[in-house]
């Protein structure tokens, strides 16, 4: 089998960014976001963007850095409210967002994925997510028809990986990232640890490399605290 292994981010993705196509991205919050990838497509210099993420990042740091640049024409997200770059762009006509649940959102990418088109789901049904959608009813029940996402590249972030794209994912970051690696046309994973195959117990593996078509070795892996809670002492 070929390696997939590449030296760097840029060669990973030469030739795959352009203007106007769809990423989508993994990672929960701050954890488990591809940074070092998302640092290449900024340097890229693609534009008109639409991103596919859980997440808008925050102002300097994940996605808020494609945004901060204005490179992105429309978001595809659940959760935005640590980026005051994506509010002000948001309010200023700059940026289309379009809102999921978070669950629908998961099953969106997962659908694009496994080739499902569209699926009906009663999540958002009597509310503005219900609006301009089709509903239908089963069993005396309504539900909303929902439409699979998939992406011109995806990218996303393990702990470990081996020479042929199977890949382990630790805690949360194992959030989002499975199921983004196989809703893109092209998958680019970033890892902390490129490991030997050998040494991955099948069993172990949750993303399997034939998902995969670029490996690189991350060489950005902040650890940062999306929100800092502390309590304070008593006297």
């Amino acid at each position: 089998m070929v390696s997939k292994i590449r030296e760097s981010a840029q060669q990973a993705l030469q030739g795959l960014t352009q203007d106007g196509m769809t990423i989508a991205a993994g990672g929960f919050g701050l954890c488990g976001i591809p940074e070092t990838l998302i640092d290449a497509v900024l340097a890229s210099g693609a534009k008109d963007l639409t991103l596919i993420s859980n997440n808008a990042g925050v102002d300097d740091f994940g996605l808020g850095l494609l945004l901060q640049a204005k490179r992105v024409r429309k978001m595809i997200s659940s959760y935005v409210g640590e980026n005051k770059e994506f509010e002000r762009q948001y309010l200023a006509g700059e940026l289309e967002i379009e809102f999921n649940p978070q669950g629908t959102l998961a099953e969106r990418i997962r659908a694009g994925g496994a080739g499902i088109p569209a699926f009906y789901t009663r999540t958002g049904l009597g509310t503005l997510i219900e609006d301009g959608k089709e509903v239908r009813s089963f069993a005396g029940q309504d539900y909303v028809l929902e439409t699979g996402l998939t992406a011109d590249l995806a990218l996303v972030k393990a702990w470990r990986g081996d020479r042929y794209g199977n890949l382990i994912y630790r805690k949360s970051a194992r959030n989002f990232n499975p199921t983004i690696a196989t809703c893109g046309k092209v998958t680019v994973a970033e890892v902390e640890e490129i490991v030997e195959a050998s040494t991955i117990d099948p069993d172990q593996v949750h993303t399997p490399g034939i998902f995969v078509q670029h490996v690189i070795l991350a060489t950005r892996n902040e650890r940062r605290i999306e929100q800092l809670t502390l309590r304070e002492e008593l006297a």
